[in-house]
């Protein structure tokens, strides 16, 4: 048994440096792998090898996670965590087939961006005191993910080597860690110029750090310290529910399509591998074009 659990580990270590090394994916996606490989082992108590795992055991697995209650949602990510670390295994010939070839995976519905209005996202960025380094601190984050439809983690993980403000440029390493030039657009950039200039060595006080937006302790911000901002301003400003962060992103992409960007200019932008992503936002476009002409139209 304890060979087993040894022989798992090692597998698993394996699988995670595959992860970070060669598919260069971040280290909140896979202490997410990580958090569905261990509850799946948990479930056959490392006395099985990974290596033996069949379909019945997987099987069992998916009845487990449907008696816990989980949301179709959440189940199709643990067994597309699963079927990640087991196309690993066959890929590197540690088994000759996969126990989830023939599973029948959850449908998990289809999830339309909700993104703020114009007018919501105008209130959202008013709302900071720009007196202050935190609050211009927060000003410009906000009108960065809004104006470049950065992921949370792109914007928190920003160095200073990555901005050219001559050229109104950032320079993102996004998921997979791929990177794309991103224009700022002249507010963002103007914020950000006087952020840099004005407000960020407030914030730095004697400390020395390379990231562009800094907690109050000196140190980069964290995707919770940005949460709480967000809810904070949408309170104050009275935007309900309560926005994520990811909705800035959300808004950005149909912001454009609203006003007539291309497609795939708006795929470039978000950093999108496939071009079925993007077009979610298309339908969410159609749907406020649709509204605007009901609205309007003496026939609508």
């Amino acid at each position: 048994m304890e060979k087993n659990k040894s022989d798992n580990e090692a597998l698993i270590v394996a699988f995670f440096d595959f992860l970070k090394l060669e598919k260069g994916l971040s280290n909140n996606t896979i202490v997410s792998y990580a958090s569905d490989v261990k509850q799946f082992l948990k479930l056959i108590k490392s006395q099985t090898l990974l290596t033996q795992v069949n379909s019945e055991l997987v099987n069992d697995y998916l009845a487990e996670l449907n008696r816990q209650g989980l949301s179709a949602k959440s189940v199709y990510r643990k067994i597309s965590s699963l079927k990640q670390l087991y196309t690993y295994l066959l890929k590197h010939k540690k088994i000759q087939k996969t126990p989830f070839q023939g599973i029948i995976m959850p449908k998990t519905g289809f999830n339309v961006p909700k993104p703020l209005s114009e007018t919501q996202i105008g209130k959202l960025l008013n709302a900071p005191d720009q007196t202050t380094a935190i609050g211009f601190r927060d000003k410009t984050m906000i009108e960065l993910m809004y104006s470049c439809g950065l992921r949370v983690s792109e914007l928190i993980n920003l160095k200073l080597m990555e901005v050219n403000l001559n050229q109104g440029t950032l320079l993102i390493t996004g998921k997979g860690q791929k990177q794309r030039l991103i224009p700022m657009g002249e507010y963002a950039t103007d914020f950000l110029a006087k952020y840099l200039s004005q407000f960020r060595q407030a914030l730095l006080k004697t400390k020395q750090c390379n990231y562009v937006f800094l907690s109050n302790r000196s140190k980069n911000m964290t995707r919770q310290t940005f949460w709480h901002s967000i809810k904070k301003y949408a309170q104050q400003v009275e935007i309900y529910p309560l926005p994520s962060p990811h909705m800035l992103r959300h808004s950005f992409a149909t912001h454009l399509l609203n006003h007539g960007a291309d497609l795939r200019v708006v795929q470039m932008l978000l950093g999108h591998s496939s071009i079925s992503t993007t077009q979610i936002y298309t339908l969410v476009a159609k749907e406020k074009l649709k509204e605007i002409h009901q609205k309007h139209h003496p026939r609508g």
